[in-house]
């Protein structure tokens, strides 16, 4: 077998990862200079939300 369970888990893991950093990045930087502490708020709320999510699942 080319690629194993862990070997999968671990890419999407990681896939996962760079693709929620390219969202925020590119966010901050097309955000107003004015909007980019609400936008920092916002994303870390959004990190809280899915931590919460996550921890409902048995």
């Amino acid at each position: 077998m080319l690629l194993d369970p862990m070997t999968l888990v671990l890419l999407a893991l990681v896939t996962g990862f760079l693709c929620a950093t390219v969202v925020c990045v590119v966010a901050l930087c097309r955000a107003h200079r004015t909007n980019t502490v609400a936008l920092v708020r916002a994303l870390a709320e959004l990190v809280s939300v899915f931590t919460r999510y996550r921890r409902k699942k048995p």
